[in-house]
Parts: C-alpha cells; sequence; structure tokens
C-alpha cells in the first residue's frame, strides 16, 4: 500500500508540473517576441538552463554528499541521454507549433492525446506483450485520449473585449484611395506553414511518447538510481536546448529579445518540466511502469492546464456540461489504463533436479564348481 501511494503521489508531482509547463511557456514566448515573428529559440535556452539548474547541479551535489543505489553504466547513460533528448525534442516541437500558427487550444490536445498512444504500445512492444492487450486497455485508453481532447477544446474561452467604436473621417486622398490591400499569403505559404505546423505537433507527439520508455529502460541499466538518469535528462537538455540554439541565434538572428518577463516564465516552464521528469523517475523507482504511468500523466496533465487556463481568466462560471463530461471521461479512462494494463506473466518455476537412478546391484553369477558340486 505504502509502495502504490508513493507511485501515486509521484506521477502526480508531474501532473501538476506538466500541467502547467504549456500555459507557462505560452507566456513566455509571447513576452520574449519582437517584430515580425514569435521567439523560439530564446524560450528555448531558458528551459534548456531550468533543466540543467534542477536536473544536473542539485542532483549532482546529493550524489556526492548522500549518495543513494545504482551505479553508472555505460548502457543505462545512452538511454538516459536519448530519453533527454526526446524530451528536449518535444518541448521544441511544442515551441515550434505555437509560432507556425498553432493555437494551444488545439496544439495540447493533439500532443497530449497521441504521446500516450506511442507511449503504450512501444512499451508494450519492448515488453513483448503485444498478443496481451485486452479490449478494456483500449478501450480505456481511447477513453483518455478523447476526454483530454474534449477537455481542451470544450474550455471556456476568455471573450475578446469589443473594440471601441471609431469615426472614420472620409478619404480624400487619391493616393490613399489607390493604396493596394496588403497582400494575402500565397496559398503555397499556406500550405507549407501547415505542414511545417503538423510536422511540430507530430515530433512533439513522437518524442514524447517514447520518452517514458527510454527513461524506464536507462534508469534499470544503472540499478534503478534516481539521481543519475535524472543528470543525463539533464545534460542531454543542456546540449540541445541551451547549446545548439545559441549557435544557431550567433548565425541567424531571430525577432526577439531577452527581457525579465520572458526569461522568468520560460524559466518557470523548464523547472516545472524538469520537475514532472522527476516524478516520473520517483514513479518508475518505486514500483510504476510505464504501460500505465505515462498514459495517467499524459491524461491527466492537460486537464491541470486547462483547468489553471480557466481560473487566471476568471471564467470558472463558464464551465459547461461538455467539459465536465470530458473530465470525467479522463479519470473513467485513466482507471482502465490502470487496471487492465498488461501484467508481466510470473516467472516459470524452476525446473527440478530429476535423482539419478541408484544402479541396480549385478547378481553374483555361480561359478562352474559350484554348480558341479551341487548333488
Amino acid at each position: 500500500m505504502r509502495s502504490m501511494l508513493l507511485v501515486v503521489a509521484s506521477f502526480a508531482l508531474t501532473i501538476l508540473c506538466w500541467g502547467m509547463y504549456g500555459p507557462v511557456l505560452h507566456h513566455g514566448v509571447q513576452d520574449m517576441s519582437t517584430g515580425a515573428g514569435l521567439a523560439r529559440m530564446r524560450p528555448f535556452v531558458c528551459v534548456g538552463l531550468a533543466y540543467f539548474l534542477i536536473g544536473v547541479l542539485v542532483p549532482m551535489a546529493m550524489l556526492a554528499m548522500k549518495g543513494e543505489k545504482g551505479t553508472w553504466t555505460v548502457s543505462g547513460i545512452v538511454m538516459s541521454l536519448g530519453a533527454g533528448a526526446l524530451g528536449a525534442g518535444g518541448a521544441l516541437g511544442i515551441i515550434l507549433a505555437l509560432t507556425f500558427g498553432g493555437d494551444p487550444i488545439f496544439v495540447m490536445p493533439l500532443v497530449f492525446g497521441g504521446a500516450p498512444v506511442v507511449n503504450s504500445f512501444l512499451t508494450i512492444y519492448l515488453a513483448g506483450k503485444m498478443r496481451d492487450i485486452g479490449p478494456f486497455f483500449l478501450a480505456g485508453l481511447v477513453m483518455v485520449i478523447m476526454g483530454a481532447v474534449v477537455v481542451m477544446t470544450c474550455a471556456p474561452q476568455k471573450k475578446k473585449a469589443s473594440a471601441p467604436a471609431v469615426t472614420v473621417a472620409p478619404v480624400t486622398s487619391v493616393d490613399a484611395v489607390n493604396a493596394p490591400a496588403p497582400a494575402k499569403p500565397t496559398l503555397a505559404a499556406r500550405g507549407t506553414n501547415y505542414a511545417l505546423l503538423l510536422g511540430s505537433i507530430a515530433t512533439a507527439i513522437v518524442c514524447w511518447g517514447a520518452y517514458g520508455p527510454t527513461l524506464h529502460k536507462g534508469q534499470a541499466a544503472m540499478m534503478q538510481s534516481r539521481l543519475r538518469p535524472f543528470i543525463c535528462v539533464g545534460l542531454a537538455y543542456f546540449i540541445i536546448a541551451v547549446i545548439v540554439p545559441n549557435i544557431i541565434l550567433a548565425v541567424s538572428p531571430e525577432p526577439s529579445e531577452y527581457n525579465v518577463s520572458g526569461t522568468m516564465w520560460s524559466l518557470l516552464a523548464g523547472a516545472a518540466g524538469a520537475f514532472g521528469a522527476l516524478g516520473i523517475i520517483m514513479a518508475f523507482n518505486f514500483g510504476g511502469k510505464p504501460v500505465f504511468v505515462m498514459p495517467l500523466i499524459f491524461g491527466g496533465a492537460p486537464v491541470v492546464s486547462t483547468l489553471i487556463t480557466t481560473k487566471v481568466n476568471g471564467l470558472w462560471g463558464d464551465i459547461g456540461a461538455f467539459f465536465l463530461a470530458g473530465l470525467m471521461l479522463v479519470i473513467a479512462g485513466a482507471a482502465m489504463v490502470l487496471v487492465f494494463a498488461p501484467k508481466p506473466h510470473p516467472p516459470a518455476p524452476a525446473p527440478q533436479p530429476v535423482p539419478e537412478p541408484k544402479p541396480i546391484a549385478e547378481e553374483k553369477q555361480p561359478t562352474a564348481g559350484g554348480e558341479a558340486g551341487i548333488a
């Protein structure tokens, strides 16, 4: 019972942190943007710095002072670095989706709805349990996905303030009358932008879907260490989200700037992501399995994200029936995923050694003399 409570508390931490991630990061992207276009690399750098601080410096200090069970292994380092690279790729995919015209109202449902599908099937495939998938597990997975989409799409929206009436003076200039209208983007440009948007969302889905199973493999290879895989995740984030973006900014500047507001929001988003990753590691360490931990997280995180946005915008009174129905669908589906996840088969009992048969004593053959002496 205590182990189960620790698992629940660990992935609840991740649900809360990752639920905050989208709204907070969106603020950082907007506040750092200047001129045409939205900031991409600078918010990504701040996310990477937060991961480096929380995921590398702090765990290394704890490991040096207290130590823990587990050990460094080559396979564990490689798998954990790969998990960090997948996490960073997912974060970048979301930032790019927001800058290619995506709106959080449909970007986040697609990411949080598609990632658990990738995660669950990848985990089951790696465990060789594809034939053990039952209809109730699939039904629960579908309910989580559909519920997350309904919750996000039916969330109450902030009403736009009506523009004040403006008196338009008559146009007297001939040049103003003949001025060309602003050019609309061509069909090819819209198609390219749409393809980039879908590609960014797909990148986030695949990366974050594969994150959990990869991290679980890395932790298992390090003898269930908690801090060592976390350090590797932070190092991968530092390389991909700090060093590489700064090189890109030096070669190709973007219309953005570091400012207090945007930097703080982006650092907070990175901290939320890092603490969420720590919650996943703790859930695995306390006995949780990716096949049900990750679907529960990806089902609960969009609900928390929507609730936070609703509270901040003061829209509690606008919550509708579809929103509540989607929320209940997520909870019911998450329970089904947890209960009906494929379970590992118990190990076969070791064969008992078969005792060797005792040698049969050889019968004593009578001698010829003995036979002759019989009367």
